[in-house]
């Protein structure tokens, strides 16, 4: 993976459509070889978590273009690569593995590389679903995420001063339900994705978080019966 990190900081130096597709050849090769990359972590993940079996890394990998309609950063081009793997791929609306290479320090994704478990948008349905489940069921929320291997934390970005309107001040967990997403993250380093075996050492990580998951996916899946 060291020359797909060389490539993305010389694309984060060259973020234009001239110096892209005089390397266009480049980025394909590097684009072919995460693609792999992502095929054996699914196969690896798809272990223990049969719902991802079958899935391919154009089910959960993402264009290299960039949407800048709303943007204020109007680079053209990603420098990351990423893939979400979840059960029904991408956009089926579940939570799920998320990695990514990256040159880090922009605006949507701040870190360099990443390992994380859950999703940023849930209906407003699902967190209502999650914070009673949180509230309610005695630590095993709790439980879950302590379950996740140490590097992982809970993302706690734009999380509410307060309780969220129907919940007591002093409910249990609190801490757990005035967050904004449900989200797993860890921050490893260039160093994670040398070697051998990196397929299966991503697995690794993803096998700890699969309990939390279970639980989130738990709460999505209640509410699309509620519908």
């Amino acid at each position: 993976m060291k020359a797909i990190i060389i490539y993305l900081r010389q694309l984060q130096c060259n973020n234009n459509r001239e110096w892209f597709n005089a390397h266009k050849e480049e980025f394909l090769k590097h684009q072919a070889r995460f693609h792999e990359l992502v095929d054996e972590v699914i196969k690896e993940i798809s272990v223990f978590d049969a719902d991802v079996a079958g899935l391919t890394a154009k089910d959960c990998t993402y264009r290299i273009y960039r949407d800048v309609r709303f943007s204020s950063d109007k680079s053209p081009y990603k420098c990351h690569f990423g893939a979400f793997i979840a059960k029904g791929g991408k956009k089926a609306g579940n939570a799920g593995y998320y990695f990514h290479i990256s040159t880090g320090g922009g605006e949507e994704y701040p870190y360099c590389h990443m390992l994380a478990a859950g999703d940023y948008c849930y209906k407003p349905e699902v967190m209502k679903i999650l914070r009673e489940d949180i509230v309610n069921g005695e630590g095993d929320f709790d439980a879950v995420v302590k379950q996740a291997d140490a590097s992982f934390t809970l993302d706690n970005d734009g999380a509410l001063k307060r309780n969220p309107k129907g919940f007591p001040a002093d409910a249990p967990y609190s801490e757990y339900i005035r967050l904004k997403y449900f989200c797993l993250t860890a921050i490893p380093d260039d160093e994670f994705w040398e070697g051998e075996d990196l397929a299966k050492r991503i697995a690794s990580k993803f096998v700890t978080t699969k309990p939390f998951l279970d639980y989130i996916n738990r709460a999505i899946d209640f509410e699309r019966e509620e519908e």
